[in-house]
């Protein structure tokens, strides 16, 4: 029996651009989207449509990951992250708000997001389709679909009102082009400190970069004007089955063996919300957008 389009989705039709031809709008046909051309893409009997082609996404949580996600996330250990993400992409909604979840993971952040927002509709996006299983069914309002944060999105421009980027890749071109001239940009990223006893008891796992708030600064500055920025930072005891799971969740685990992790770690973030800055279209000559005034940086590469 062909999968019929997930209620969540059918919002987001006009929205969507083929991934092949890049035209805009697509409709549901036989448990499947279509573009104008013919172009398919298929509706998994989880909810979620697979809109990524060709080469796979070279990272994405496998099924171990994901179960080990969806059950630390359950224990609300990261609930204050995810109602800071929420205040600051409610600051200022629109009628209806559509919400672009980047590298969404299980849809834990984008569901509560919908929470703070009655009236929007959510759209997540991952390279797992593992995740993308839980995402679909991560709020009545969210749809989910497969696809790389490092490629151009299958959106057409202005699409969104929130852009959300939680612990996952940046593609800050295309945040900006997806976005609506008044819409916001909400990255939720860690601190050096974030988990750093964790780090102390299992040297194996991955590291903060200490470089990492200037580079997002600078990737993001052609782009993007910070508007306000939350620090949010607390005591977190672990007991041996969470501090497993908070390990397994990441691929820090595929190299370790976690024997005696159990204790109190430092949750640490940074949740900022960017406003668009106004960008020249690209040169007929060189292909290369800036912003303005001009001076500024070229377009950078997507970013971690």
């Amino acid at each position: 029996m062909p999968v019929s389009c997930p209620p969540a989705l059918a919002p987001f039709l006009d929205l969507l651009r083929c991934p092949t031809c890049r035209a805009p709008g697509l409709h549901p046909a036989r448990g499947a989207l279509r573009c104008a051309a013919g172009h398919s893409f298929d509706i998994a009997r989880h909810g979620h449509v697979g809109l990524l082609t060709g080469a796979r996404a070279t990272s994405g949580d496998d099924a171990p990951m994901v179960r080990a996600r969806a059950r630390f996330l359950a224990t609300g250990a990261y609930e204050p992250l995810r109602r800071a993400a929420a205040r600051l992409a409610a600051a200022r909604p629109a009628e209806r708000t559509t919400v672009l979840d980047a590298g969404c993971g299980t849809g834990y952040y984008l569901a509560g997001v919908l929470d703070q927002l009655p009236g929007a509709r959510g759209l997540g996006l991952d390279s797992s389709a593992r995740a993308l299983r839980a995402a679909a069914r991560a709020h009545d309002r969210a749809a989910a679909a497969s696809w790389d944060v490092f490629r151009p999105f299958p959106l057409t421009d202005g699409a969104a009102d929130v852009v959300l980027d939680v612990f996952a890749p940046r593609n800050p071109a295309e945040f900006h082009r997806v976005l609506r001239p008044h819409g916001r940009l909400i990255v939720v990223r860690p601190t050096p400190r974030h988990l750093a006893e964790l780090r102390g008891r299992l040297p194996g796992t991955l590291a903060v970069d200490p470089d990492k708030e200037r580079r997002l600064r600078r990737a993001l500055a052609p782009f993007f004007e910070a508007t306000a920025t939350e620090r949010v930072e607390y005591g977190l005891s672990l007991d041996a089955a969470a501090a497993l799971d908070l390990v397994a969740m990441t691929p820090s685990a595929r190299h370790l063996e976690p024997a005696g992790i159990a204790g109190r770690v430092t949750v640490s973030a940074l949740a900022t919300a960017y406003r668009r800055r106004p960008v020249m279209p690209a040169s007929p000559r060189t292909g290369s957008t800036r912003t303005s005034p001009p001076g500024r940086a070229p377009t950078p590469p997507p970013v971690r």
